[in-house]
């Protein structure tokens, strides 16, 4: 493998059990380079350890005075130094490369596990754990895998040393047999404590660069409430121990460098003194005395591997430890063909699917949701009123083909909740929880007749196509109208999932989850509450994949972003007065909440999918832009399927469809002002009445409001 031919193709799949066995299996993945590593280590380590025979010939010969001898040690002289460096030459190249091929590998398998969760990932693990995990820790694994064959090769030629000087100058060899092993295990007590230091030390730095970063991200609040030197005093502390840690852990790496000074020091004075007393007592000549301490000076060199494999390892297997419980995450519902595309499209072997298996996909169009008992029907405009926004979260995450988390007594894996948002994964929102559903699904009306048979070959031939078992999800209603308004409307003969796992969510009675991950996430775009914008461009922003359809100017318009383009036009960096060309900073913190809203609306409209799911897309928009919005998402998305998550009268009038969900359950479905005048618990959330507010205004009261509200609608 040769860096030119990375990314790899396959990265491979991962022995996850533990920080151990990932580095056993990321060595493993790459031992024919190792072996080639070691081997030229064992030449450049070999030749330099030839040259203290060599000299120790050379000053022989000059003792002798014998220039032939001196002639032929320097012509020896030359060979090995010339063997020396080319095998340092190709031992750092390939070691090198050892190292950023298994960084690159772990980095392609981080990559495509976060492509397969999305933003469950950070609901398991901390998302600044997994970024710690793709940069600082892949390093630190990439330096114990490369470090393996430099090990190996001091470890080889020091053996061999040892044994020479044991044969050639018994008395000496045997003290510098014996001091070896007193060098090697002489640091090693001293790195565990380096390496807690070490952790410490980054934790702290951790916390410190949090804090700086959600001080950033609150400026502006900061400012309004006058908080900026209470969060500054809170900076400045944490600083400071993030410096006294520093100088901890520099302490203990101080100790251990003049440790691994100060042996081989102590060795060498030994050697030294030991042998001129044999040859002043003639045991041993000056040529044996200078090939001795050669041997030993050059046994400092492969010594400091031996501390640097103990350090690399020191380092590496906490960082292991933290990237195996990453890589070790899974979906709840394992899809072969999900996780193989998903994989393909990391690696940039995959295109993106052909039109045949969206349509598949999106034969009917109906969205349903066997859990609740949602259905969305093909076309239209459907509003779902939730008596908790949490809830709203969960199942719009759903209706995007994502399972309900494991509960958190178990240790079954957590779904995928991995979201693309104009082409951008949105997988930065760990604030939001995958509550388990409940396991059983909705009964449903077996009213489809041939419509479901054929909604149920169509879900087997997609399965098929997926590469998963065809299931048996329950199939939505054929008709929107069958569908039951309240729970009296009980089904004529219901069926049900599985009560082990929840049914998945159904578009045009295709089961979510049994079609590639790309698949899915091309038909089925969901917005969250609190989209996240990348920094660059505002064309860079807008450019997204798209169906064509929606022009950046319409969904501009359609989102209400004039007086945004007009800000935006005046930031320009070129200063050309192009909205477009001006740079959106990170997470859109430049703007205000409602324009980082509105303009995350324009980027899903220009995507234009066959399902549109929004979540809040208005929560920070002032009346009156509300309802321009809402007048032309409507307009923009006519004929299309969209599915939002919102209690504002201004969008629930101009829904085709209301379905109001308090507790988990469809309880009543109609237009907004049918659910005012029929449905109590609809309106209190609505109108933001409490119950005793319902009592105390009764019927009479309560229509008279209602009336209004239809009026202000």
């Amino acid at each position: 493998m040769q860096l030119r031919d990375l990314p790899y193709a396959d990265p491979g799949q991962p022995d996850a059990r533990s920080g151990i066995r990932l580095l056993y299996w990321l060595g493993k993945q790459q031992w024919g380079r190792q072996v080639m590593a070691a081997l030229w280590g064992m030449l450049h380590l070999g030749a330099l350890a030839c040259l203290p025979l060599a000299l120790g010939f050379g000053v022989q010969a000059v003792v002798d005075r014998s220039g032939g001898r001196l002639l032929l040690a320097g012509g020896l002289m030359l060979v090995l130094g010339a063997l020396a460096t080319v095998g340092d030459t190709m031992l750092h190249r390939v070691a090198v490369t050892n190292w950023i091929t298994a960084a690159a590998r772990l980095q392609q398998l981080l990559a495509r596990k976060a492509a397969d969760l999305g933003s469950a990932l950070t609901r398991r693990v901390a998302a600044g754990e997994v970024v710690a995990v793709s940069t600082g820790d892949v390093e630190k694994i990439g330096w114990f895998v490369e470090a393996v064959s430099r090990f190996v090769a001091a470890l080889v030629a020091t053996v061999a040393v040892c044994v020479a000087l044991i044969v050639y100058q018994p008395a000496l060899g045997l003290v510098v047999a014996v001091g070896v092993p007193v060098l090697v295990l002489g640091v090693l007590p001293l790195l565990p404590r380096a390496t807690r230091r070490a952790d410490v030390q980054r934790e702290k730095a951790g916390r410190a660069t949090e804090l700086a970063a959600d001080t950033v991200a609150g400026l502006r609040v900061l400012r309004g409430i006058g908080g900026e030197e209470l969060f500054l005093e809170r900076y400045r502390a944490a600083s400071q121990e993030v410096r006294a840690a520093a100088v901890r852990s520099a302490r203990m790496w101080a100790l251990i460098a003049a440790v691994q000074v100060a042996l081989p020091g102590l060795l060498l004075i030994t050697v030294v003194w030991y042998g001129v007393g044999l040859a002043q007592d003639g045991r041993i000549s000056v040529g044996e005395l200078v090939t001795v301490y050669g041997a030993v000076t050059f046994l400092l060199s492969p010594l400091r591997r031996f501390e640097e494999i103990a350090m690399a390892y020191s380092f590496s297997r906490p960082s292991a430890e933290r990237a195996a419980r990453v890589l070790s995450q899974h979906r709840t519902t394992q899809e072969p063909a999900a996780d193989s595309v998903a994989a393909d499209v990391v690696t940039g072997r995959a295109e993106e699917p052909s039109g045949a298996a969206r349509s598949r996909a999106a034969a009917g169009g109906d969205l349903y949701d066997p859990v609740t008992g949602l259905l969305a029907p093909a076309g239209q405009l459907t509003l779902v009123v939730c008596g908790d926004p949490d809830a709203a979260g969960r199942l719009a995450d759903r209706l995007g083909g994502h399972a309900p988390a494991a509960p958190a007594d178990t240790d079954a894996p957590e779904p995928p909740g991995a979201r693309e948002v104009g082409g951008a994964r949105d997988a930065d929102d760990p604030a939001r929880s995958l509550a388990p559903e409940p396991a059983a699904a909705k009964a449903v009306p077996s009213t489809a007749g041939t419509a479901g048979a054929v909604s149920s070959d169509a879900r087997t031939a997609g399965q098929q196509e997926a590469g998963a078992a065809p299931s048996n999800p329950t199939a939505p209603p054929a008709n929107p109208s069958t569908t039951p308004s309240s729970p009296s409307a009980a089904p004529s003969e219901p069926t049900a999932t599985a009560a082990s796992e929840p049914a998945s969510v159904l578009l045009g009675g295709v089961a979510l989850d049994s079609l590639p991950l790309f698949t899915a996430r091309a038909t089925v775009l969901v917005q969250d509450k609190d989209p996240v914008l990348l920094s660059g461009t505002l064309g860079e922003l807008l450019d997204v994949p798209a169906s064509g359809a929606v022009s950046v100017d319409q969904a501009l318009a359609a989102a209400q972003c004039g007086d945004v383009l007009t800000a935006l036009a005046q930031a320009a960096d070129d200063g050309s007065g192009d909205p477009t060309r001006a740079t959106i900073t990170e997470r859109g913190r430049s703007l205000s909440g409602g324009q980082r809203q509105r303009l995350a609306l324009a980027r899903s409209l220009v995507t234009d999918p066959d399902v549109l799911v929004l979540d809040e897309p208005t929560s920070a928009v002032d009346s009156h832009t509300e309802a321009r919005i809402a007048d032309g998402l409507r307009g923009l998305r006519a004929g299309r399927t969209t599915v939002v998550f919102a209690s504002s009268p201004l969008l629930l009038d101009r829904a085709d469809r209301v379905v109001f969900i308090p507790d988990g359950d469809v309880v009543a479905v109609g237009t907004h002002r049918e659910l005012l005048r029929s449905t109590p618990a609809y309106r209190a959330v609505v109108t933001r009445e409490t119950d005793d507010e319902l009592a105390a205004v009764g019927a009479t009261g309560s229509a008279t409001k209602t009336s209004a509200l239809e009026d202000s609608a």
